[in-house]
């Protein structure tokens, strides 16, 4: 797994570069709260299901050129909760085209079956993936904003399986004839 944490122009320049070679796109955020309005966006990363990319939103890095990767109508964003990570990107300015949320997918194949559509227990159904969680908690209290290899490690854990969850899930969709309802669930977060 290729990691950078952008921080320089030089380095969203290269990832720019490396991540629009890909269709599609994991991305999510980081916040210090779960509103939009009042929360502070800490970063947001992408993730090809290779190439891993932080922005540290929190240490004052301009998106620069990435931000086109999120407005891009011919890549899909991949999010899981798309509904919270598109409404902190909103609220700070981003927009963005094109999504598909993991969490309604799940939410969509699991039908009421009493299983959890979190990340982590979704990851563990399909992989065999064990996220640990934890130190989502460094976030809420007081955090200085510096990006330790830790966190750094933690936020892309959340991407790096978006892009393979999602071509999974798709399948299923289409197996099961649940693309049409999918797509009526993500016509509602817009």
């Amino acid at each position: 797994m290729q990691i950078l944490v952008a921080r320089s122009q030089t380095e969203i320049e290269t990832a720019y570069e490396k991540l629009s070679a890909s269709a599609v796109l994991g991305c999510d955020t980081e916040t210090s709260s779960l509103s939009a309005r009042y929360g502070k966006l800490f970063s947001i990363q992408f993730s090809d299901g290779d190439f891993n990319v932080l922005v540290p939103l929190s240490e004052n890095v301009s998106m620069g050129k990435l931000a086109a990767l999120l407005e891009n109508p011919k890549k899909t964003k991949i999010f899981h909760n798309a509904k919270f990570d598109l409404e902190f990107l909103r609220e700070k300015g981003f927009a963005v085209e094109n999504v598909f949320c993991t969490m309604i997918a799940e939410k969509v194949l699991t039908r009421g079956a009493g299983q959890s559509a979190s990340l982590a227990e979704t990851l563990y159904r399909y992989f065999a993936v064990d996220l640990d969680k934890s130190p989502r908690r460094a976030f809420i209290k007081n955090w200085n904003g510096i990006w330790t290899k830790e966190l750094v490690e933690y936020a892309l854990s959340d991407v790096v399986y978006l892009p393979k969850l999602m071509s999974e899930q798709k399948l299923w969709l289409e197996r099961l004839g649940l693309t049409e309802e999918f797509e009526k669930q993500m016509r509602r977060i817009f």
